[in-house]
């Protein structure tokens, strides 16, 4: 595993890690090596890929993951919004239905797009606290 990451980044293809340690080096030299560092590391990630499970996947299209990553600094900073916490919640319904039998989600399409989100972030948490008992 690598250590020098996090654990569900540490799962994910290689992309995802020189993504999340680039970025992150980048922003410890503006930053410190502190929250805000790891907070624009994160942000980075999830602007090309989007968290399955107890990983990390490649989004089908780069671009923000939910709206307050769309609003980006410093707005992001002084008006807080409530993140998707890794899942794409700009994808499409069917791409969010994929994504939801991936993780164990009976019957997605008798979901809405905000209940599908939900249901994943909350898979998703269960799949990392598993991985990370092991």
């Amino acid at each position: 595993m690598r250590d020098d990451v996090p654990s569900t980044i540490a799962r994910s293809d290689d992309k995802a890690v020189r993504t999340y340690k680039k970025t992150l080096e980048s922003a410890e030299e503006s930053y410190g090596d502190g929250e805000r560092a790891h907070r624009a590391a994160y942000a980075s990630l999830k602007h090309t890929h989007e968290k399955v499970g107890d990983h990390w996947e490649p989004k089908e299209h780069k671009g923000p993951s939910d709206p307050q990553a769309a609003q980006g600094t410093p707005a992001s900073r002084d008006r807080d919004r409530p993140t998707a916490q890794g899942v794409d919640a700009n994808a499409s319904k069917g791409h969010l239905d994929d994504v939801a039998r991936k993780v164990g989600i009976g019957d997605p399409e008798n979901m809405n797009k905000g209940e599908l989100v939900e249901a994943i972030e909350k898979a998703n948490a269960r799949a990392t606290a598993h991985a990370r008992r092991r």
